[in-house]
């Protein structure tokens, strides 16, 4: 077995300021191991209770600073940048109203799960799972998102697509935070749009303007939203994702993650939106498959416009933790079940992010105010596979488990890059966000997409895959067929 590799944070520094809302045994107990465990990142300051009796009061040596409905007095004060609240038994809606609060603030909220109060037990620490990232990732959680990124989204009408997937409903929850005139949750998928807005708002009725059903395929469509709508600030999310189905199909890659981009970015120039912010993926960089390649491509549509005033950025993330069909969800069933865990790789590594990381970066994205520019999360050094389960299963409670190889699959790099042939990383005023101008797109670039399409359009993969070497000369395809032949 390989040893699980666990974070060392000797700089306090590091960790991130947080107020725990609930002064009882759960809570103080949660402080308690919140501080001694530092590979958790977070660094208790104090509590929020409300019970008038405790206001004042130290508990464990940290003060009680107030009640709920000093909620932001509190969070601007002692700079807070996470809440987690430590009452198991809160009603749901009085979370996601709390949640709502801090996240205009640009604070995260994290909550011990409502089952943990039936233990009737003291309460520590390492109940929290969601909280153990710094072991998985070798890194802390990084607070990414600024409060200057609540004055780019409150009051306006923002339209976030691919609302229903994990990276965008949870776009939509920070969003709506921030206080928008409107938010408008665009997604092709009704059942997604209908957990998004369950989520949000406790009720799922799908009968507001807030919810549209829509693909972002459908250029005439597109434009039709935006004539009525007129969004001042678009996050684009939707795209198709997994590099192994891409490879198999590459025409429906580029007619979601290019064509579909370049409807969106043309409604949106059409109709003067501000700021268009496109979710990009590492696999961009020097890509070697369908999906870095079709993202690399969406990026260079974005270069090849010159809107007079609609700012058009892109974000590239690493894997991100947690979001539906992630790596973790299928180690999870594998560990649990006793079935062997497949990694395609011994020495295969990649860049993680969490989901809070991912939107953060978006966030500060859409309040940057540099064009066609690519933003990218200082991520650290890119994490082992092999390393991520390891400690994973340690967090599982799985004592031994067995490792099968099955080889790098086409497309698939060993290790992932965050910038590409030409690209260099400029610094941003963000200390953690890097800023890069990538190469402009090759001549005769808007006459080799005409042809991509009509060559995806007409679902013929052979030249899809000649025209997108000829689109982006970086793109170097891999035809991974070797198999490791040993179990670990």
């Amino acid at each position: 077995m390989t040893q699980p590799l666990l974070l060392q944070n000797s700089d306090r520094s590091l960790l991130l300021r947080t107020v725990v809302v609930g002064a009882g045994e759960a809570g103080v107990a949660l402080a308690r191991d919140l501080h001694r465990v530092s590979s958790f990142g977070l660094e208790p300051v104090g509590f929020l209770d409300d019970d008038a009796a405790k206001q004042g009061r130290r508990y464990g040596g940290r003060r009680v600073l107030g009640t709920l409905a000093d909620l932001e007095t509190v969070l601007e004060r002692s700079r807070v940048e996470v809440v987690v609240i430590a009452i198991p038994s809160m009603p749901s809606h009085e979370v996601r109203q709390l949640g709502l609060r801090a996240a205009a603030l640009g604070a995260t909220v994290l909550h011990l799960p409502p089952f943990l109060s039936a233990l009737q037990r003291q309460i520590a620490g390492t109940d929290m799972r969601a909280l153990q990232v710094g072991p998985l990732i070798g890194r802390p959680e990084m607070h990414v998102v600024s409060r200057h990124a609540r004055d780019a989204i409150a009051g306006k009408r923002v339209l976030v697509t691919g609302a229903g997937g994990s990276i965008g409903s949870e776009l939509c929850r920070q969003v709506y935070g921030f206080g928008p005139e409107q938010l408008i949750m665009l997604d092709h998928d009704e059942s997604n749009l209908h957990r998004s807005q369950l989520e949000l708002w406790g009720e799922a009725l799908l009968d507001t303007e807030n919810t549209v059903v829509a693909d972002i395929r459908d250029s005439e469509r597109l434009f039709q939203l935006f004539r009525e709508y007129r969004p001042q600030i678009v996050f684009h999310a939707a795209a198709l994702k997994h590099l192994p189905i891409l490879e198999r199909h590459p025409c429906e890659g580029v007619k979601s993650n290019v064509r579909g981009t370049q409807n969106l970015v043309e409604a949106a120039v059409a109709h003067d939106v501000e700021r268009f912010v496109l979710i990009s993926t590492d696999k961009a960089a020097n890509p070697t498959s369908v999906l870095g390649a079709t993202k690399r491509l969406a990026e260079l549509v974005l270069q090849s416009q010159q809107p007079a005033t609609t700012v058009l950025t892109a974000v590239r993330f690493g894997n991100v933790l947690g979001s539906r069909g992630s790596l973790l969800h299928v180690v999870r069933d594998q560990l649990t079940s006793g079935a062997p865990v497949t990694i395609t790789h011994p020495d295969i590594s990649r860049f993680f992010m969490t989901i809070e990381e991912a939107v953060g970066l978006v966030l500060e994205a859409a309040r940057m105010s540099h064009g066609s520019a690519t933003y990218v999360l200082d991520m650290g050094e890119p994490v082992r596979i092999v390393d991520l389960i390891s400690n994973f299963a340690g967090l599982l409670n799985v004592r031994d488990f067995d490792v099968r190889y099955t080889g790098l699959r086409p497309g698939e790099k060993l290790t992932e890059e965050l910038f590409g042939a030409g690209e260099e990383a400029t610094a941003t005023d963000h200390p953690r966000i890097s800023m890069t101008v990538a190469p402009p797109p090759p001549a005769g670039f808007r006459a080799g997409l005409r042809e991509l399409y009509d060559a995806a359009a007409h679902n013929r993969p052979d030249e899809v895959f000649r025209h997108l070497g000829r689109l982006v000369p970086e793109y170097r395809p891999t035809t991974n067929r070797l198999r490791v032949e040993h179990d670990h």
